[in-house]
């Protein structure tokens, strides 16, 4: 049975934004070969901004404060990727990160199910709302360019709220909104710690949502109570 409320993230769960980051910055760093001594270079410079990459966002309290300028953050990550190389550029890494925020965006796509769901879950009368992280201005023109506001009986963005996912606050205003219970939620997402862990925690549903079917690592102590690879699944 379908829940009173379903809340869902944005990025990598209603448009492909940020998922394989490896193959992505592989293909953008390849454009820029001629501007590096040559192949080697290409790839210690792809593992080194991986590395700081992984560093850089599992800081919980610095992804908090820079995932609102995500282009200035890949700025800083780019650099500290050439200075681990002992090749100091700011400005051919500026350029980079630059370049790789522009091909992200340009490479925005809907999941081919994700209108289709969701209309069809508004349909049964469940209330609906988007809870997504990042800046106001970047998180709206996604929601234009994707035709989703008038999806959606509430949207919240850490950029207009004042915080965001996982803090408990940030679910517990949605729901208000909503003006259901939070047992009577589901939350769906990419993201485990965000979207099925701090949700559970408040006693929703989380379903974790992997369209790659890459599973959860065996040694995960997090239990989603459902995983889906298509949003469709959820009115199945």
């Amino acid at each position: 049975m379908l829940p009173a409320a379903i809340l869902f993230d944005l990025d990598d769960t209603i448009i492909q934004a940020y998922a394989k980051p490896e193959e992505a910055w592989q293909r953008l760093l390849m454009r820029f070969s001629a501007d590096l001594d040559d192949g080697t270079e290409v790839t210690r410079l792809h593992r080194a901004i991986l590395d700081e990459a992984r560093g850089f966002w599992s800081d919980p309290a610095k992804a908090a404060r820079w995932r609102l300028d995500i282009a200035a953050a890949r700025r800083l990550v780019v650099r500290q990727a050439f200075a681990r190389l002992a090749k100091p550029d700011d400005a051919l890494a500026d350029r980079i990160g630059d370049a790789f925020t522009e091909m992200r965006r340009q490479e925005y796509k809907l999941y081919p199910d994700a209108h289709d769901t969701l209309d069809r879950l508004r349909a049964t009368g469940v209330r609906l709302a988007l809870v997504t992280n990042g800046p106001a201005e970047t998180q709206r023109a996604k929601v234009a360019r994707f035709d989703l506001e008038r999806r959606f009986d509430h949207i919240q963005i850490e950029g207009e709220f004042g915080k965001g996912k996982p803090e408990p606050e940030v679910y517990a205003h949605v729901v208000q909104r909503l003006g259901v219970a939070a047992g009577a939620c589901w939350m769906i997402g990419d993201n485990v710690e965000w979207e099925v862990v701090a949700p559970q925690r408040l006693g929703m549903r989380g379903i974790w949502y992997d369209p790659h079917g890459a599973g959860l690592p065996p040694e995960s102590p997090v239990r989603p109570d459902r995983i889906i690879s298509r949003l469709g699944e959820l009115l199945e």
